[in-house]
């Protein structure tokens, strides 16, 4: 993949490890352990897009990717999906790395990969070239989960005031599905924007409209199972804030846990994250994710996406009643 495209990439599209850090970004995190662990998760994400503009072929690349410690290796197969669907975009002719790497190595990310490619979206002026032929029919809406992570990480005072009536909407947030789509997203992004302190995720949610509370507490709850880590006391905190939220929260958390499943790198804190907020182990939380894939069947109006997440909500809403 040593070429043109991949000569230019670097020279144009290299991204500063230094934007990855809590400083850079202007959030405010009290805690120096969860800074850490939070900026680790952006400086691995950044050394796998850099990655994939020097591997020789996506191959390579999976061997490069592989070596990155098993629990952070997700972030970094992220970042190589961002730089993949950048290279497809911004080469003349057919081109399909970011394909061939789903087919590949990224298979067993494939949870992380798309959502890396989704990054592609917010760097691509008018996101010209950004095809999704590459992505999985059902998964394809994480690309837009993508979006909105970005757009919260890097813009977050373009939607901090929760999009209020009156307020000049934000631009990169799409119409339709895909704006539930994107607050999932931007949901997972106040885990960074706030370093996990369930206090301000809290208040901040609740400045946006109430029907767009669910999809972000969802993003909540992936990015806290997926990237942690918090005390079994703060993740009861966080359960409790969520209010009516809760199976939405724990829907998250279940896509986590089937994101570090599918790929083999378990972590202790996505366990954690599932006891408390799904009210079961991670395995069996992933097992909920799979369960409700079964006939899974849609009115045209209604993604297969949404239907899924629907259904796995109301699972773990039904188990957390019989928990009580």
């Amino acid at each position: 993949m040593q070429n043109l495209a991949g000569w230019l990439a670097r020279r144009f599209l290299s991204i500063s490890p230094d934007q990855a850090t809590a400083a850079r970004r202007g959030f405010e995190i009290a805690d120096a352990s969860m800074r850490d662990r939070l900026e680790r998760i952006g400086t691995t994400f950044i050394r796998g897009y850099h990655s994939a503009f020097e591997a020789t072929s996506i191959q390579r690349l999976g061997v490069t990717l592989d070596s990155t410690e098993q629990q952070w290796r997700g972030f970094a197969y992220e970042g190589a999906a961002m730089a993949l669907a950048l290279l497809d975009c911004l080469t003349l002719g057919s081109q399909d790395r970011l394909g061939a790497f789903l087919r590949g190595p990224g298979d067993a990310h494939k949870y992380m990969v798309h959502v890396g490619s989704g990054w592609a979206l917010a760097r691509i002026p008018m996101r010209i070239g950004f095809s999704a032929r590459a992505l999985d029919p059902l998964l394809k809406w994480l690309a837009v989960d993508g979006l909105g992570f970005h757009e919260g990480y890097f813009h977050w005072f373009r939607y901090s005031d929760g999009g209020r009536p009156g307020k000049r909407p934000p631009g990169k947030r799409p119409n339709g599905y895909g704006a539930r789509a994107f607050d999932q997203g931007l949901g997972r992004s106040l885990w960074f924007v706030h370093g996990g302190q369930v206090g301000l995720i809290s208040a901040t949610i609740n400045r946006f409209a109430e029907p767009r509370r669910k999809d972000l507490w969802s993003g909540i709850g992936l990015a806290c199972a997926y990237a942690g880590a918090i005390s079994r006391v703060d993740l009861e905190q966080l359960k409790a804030a969520a209010g009516c939220c809760r199976p939405s929260v724990a829907q998250g958390a279940a896509f986590a846990a089937k994101a570090r499943q599918q790929a083999g790198n378990p972590a202790p804190h996505t366990e954690l994250a599932c006891q408390v907020l799904c009210g079961m182990p991670a395995g069996a939380a992933a097992a909920v994710t799979d369960a409700a894939l079964h006939d899974l069947e849609t009115a045209s109006d209604v993604p297969r996406y949404e239907t899924w997440r629907s259904r796995i909500s109301a699972i773990l809403g039904e188990q957390e009643s019989i928990t009580i």
